[in-house]
């Protein structure tokens, strides 16, 4: 027969009321009333006694962890930098996805705070969603530690770790523009997002720096996501007036690009350049030649961990640090104009 929680009153000695505040940690318990229940959960067996042994020392030692698209290898890397850490810290992670989408990102930081977490490190869908940003500063007035990982959060104040997206947008379109290419296009992230503002801000920054005209009809509005690329890169080659070079602003949609492009029977560099953000290794290890904007990936994750963990070190007093990591160039042929 089930275990109840009347039987773990029963044999500690006190109230159903009393249990209740110990396993869901709400409401004054005194520590030698605490004991006893936790004692008594250990040898009913109610619960694993790890999770006992955490109600004693009222900590979960588990962390969360949010990103946008568990699918992208950039995330990927991102929680393989993360974990590294968390490990050695003796650490446990609850992984969410939140696919792209706000609502889910507010289910997910709901889910967490009901696992009774001890902190979050968080790569926002938006910078903009104003329910999102309400539910984070609730979870910090409510003491837990969060920490941003490469995308922010509009008028918040939590550290981060976050890449330099106009410096790497506008030294790779700045190569393209060396190379000779005048007409260059560009396909943009979900642009509500932060990180795809300011790689639009990069592209327009080194145009202007080289006195090429911003072409509204250059500009490719798309989602992170590799059918974008396809839909939009299809659009691309239908102009008019061709562009010569296509810039990506991450490597799921530089997918989707390739596709529409082989299936088009359109070469690269030969018939059309690209350059892209974020390294794709799949394309690397099938010998395409393509020239990325690489993010140190496994860097901003290690970094994302070690702010959490002075954070929970100050429980939750540490300084705000905000951590800013340069991309680099890995140009492989891809951008020649040829």
């Amino acid at each position: 027969m089930a275990v109840t929680i009347k039987d773990i009153a029963i044999k500690s000695g006190v109230s159903l009321a009393t249990v209740s505040r110990v396993l869901n940690d709400s409401g004054y318990v005194k520590d030698e009333t605490r004991e006893k229940i936790v004692q008594a959960i250990e040898e009913l067996n109610y619960t694993p006694s790890a999770i006992a042994r955490s109600l004693s020392r009222k900590q979960t030692n588990v962390i969360g962890v949010i990103v946008p698209d568990i699918n992208n290898p950039h995330f990927g890397e991102l929680i393989k930098g993360i974990t590294k850490v968390a490990d050695n810290a003796n650490l446990n992670m609850i992984l969410c996805d939140t696919d792209e989408s706000g609502e889910k990102e507010i289910k997910a930081l709901k889910l967490l705070q009901e696992q009774r977490i001890e902190g979050i490190i968080i790569s926002p869908t938006s910078n903009e969603n104003d329910s999102s940003r309400e539910y984070l500063d609730t979870l910090k007035n409510l003491g837990i530690p969060i920490v941003l990982l490469d995308g922010d959060v509009k008028n918040s104040n939590f550290s981060g770790v976050f890449l330099d997206n106009i410096k790497g947008s506008y030294e790779g379109v700045n190569v393209l523009i060396n190379e000779g290419h005048k007409k260059i296009a560009i396909i943009t992230g979900r642009i509500n997002s932060k990180p795809a503002k300011d790689r639009l801000e990069g592209y327009k920054k080194a145009l202007q720096k080289n006195k090429i005209e911003v072409k509204d009809e250059y500009i490719f509005y798309g989602d992170y996501r590799e059918d974008s690329g396809y839909e939009l890169t299809k659009k691309i080659i239908k102009l008019k007036d061709k562009p010569t070079a296509i810039f990506l602003s991450n490597n799921m949609m530089t997918l989707g690009c390739i596709r529409a492009l082989n299936e088009a029977k359109i070469k690269v560099p030969r018939d059309i350049s690209i350059m892209a953000f974020d390294k794709l290794q799949i394309l690397m290890s099938l010998g395409m030649n393509i020239s990325f904007i690489s993010a140190p990936t496994l860097e901003m994750g290690k970094s994302a961990m070690k702010l959490l963990l002075e954070s929970l070190k100050s429980k939750n007093k540490a300084q705000v640090k905000r951590i800013v990591l340069s991309p680099e160039l890995l140009l492989n042929g891809s951008e020649k104009l040829v």
